[in-house]
């Protein structure tokens, strides 16, 4: 188990190595966060201006009223789109670097933009998988929210690789769920060691903002403008972190992904940490 956490932190860093070759793939999470903020900012905005967000607050039953079932799910079918969308220039992106390339962000785009119709039927699988998991929620008591808690993760474990498999082999929404379930049952040690060691990377990174945070707060007494700068760092700092991980991510599931395809260790890795790392258990 030790030597399988040991693994995870290597390939983690791993993939960290390969994202200091293509810094410019973090402006693929920064699109899609601003898109998205955008996105949700289109909706927000007419319902607080009309007040039907205060209506729906004071009667939760307005909620399950058809007109609000279809804002709910034009919303879920846009942020699905814009973040599948963005996420699949960046897989395409790694996939390019793995196998020898020198990817550009026009590249990520073209080739996101070439699986267009597959990653808006994606968007709309993705969007009714969300909308029933919130309506059951919605509906049921604590029970029904930890049911929902599993049916959500299971879902996430069933679609880890859906999204390198629709960039990758232009799959259907139904196919790349059947083959990302293919692919996870395969690659099913090493993802979870994988993502434990990520986890660790990004704790380690987010620490520094912690201690910033912290000494800005104590500062903010003596000197509002020292104190309040360092509480801005801090915020920055979250930020980057949390921009570096949705990339590592993407980066890590495209190498799983062409191991489990290709049978070979992606290019750029270190060949003994990734062989010891793929190694079948």
């Amino acid at each position: 188990m030790f030597r399988r956490i040991e693994n995870g932190w290597r390939l983690a860093k791993e993939c960290w190595r390969v994202l200091q070759l293509d810094r410019e793939l973090l402006l693929f999470p920064l699109m899609s966060l601003i898109a998205c903020a955008l996105v949700l900012a289109s909706f927000l905005v007419p319902l607080w201006t009309s007040g039907v967000l205060q209506a729906s607050a004071d009667n939760p039953e307005l909620m399950s009223e058809p007109a609000m079932l279809a804002g709910y799910f034009a919303f879920y079918f846009i942020a699905y789109f814009v973040m599948i969308f963005f996420n699949s220039a960046l897989v395409a992106c790694a996939v390019i670097r793995f196998r020898g390339g020198d990817p550009t962000v026009a590249d990520g785009l073209r080739a996101a933009v070439r699986r267009l119709p597959k990653i808006l039927a994606w968007s709309a699988v993705s969007a009714v998988i969300g909308i029933i998991l919130k309506a059951i929620e919605q509906r049921s008591g604590a029970l029904g929210r930890f049911i929902v808690g599993l049916l959500g993760a299971g879902w996430a474990i069933a679609s880890y690789f859906a999204i390198p498999v629709l960039v990758i082999e232009n799959a259907g929404p139904i196919d790349a769920l059947k083959r990302s379930a293919s692919i996870i049952r395969k690659t099913w040690g090493e993802a979870l060691t994988a993502e434990i060691g990520m986890s660790l990377l990004v704790f380690v990174a987010a620490l520094p903002a912690v201690l910033i945070f912290i000494f800005g707060a104590v500062t903010v007494p003596t000197s509002a403008v020292l104190g309040g700068a360092f509480i801005a760092l801090a915020v920055i700092w979250v930020f980057g972190v949390i921009l570096a991980a949705a990339t590592l991510d993407a980066i890590l599931k495209a190498a799983l992904y062409l191991y489990a395809s290709d049978g070979k260790v992606p290019h750029n890795f270190d060949n003994e940490i990734a062989r010891s790392a793929f190694a079948r258990k």
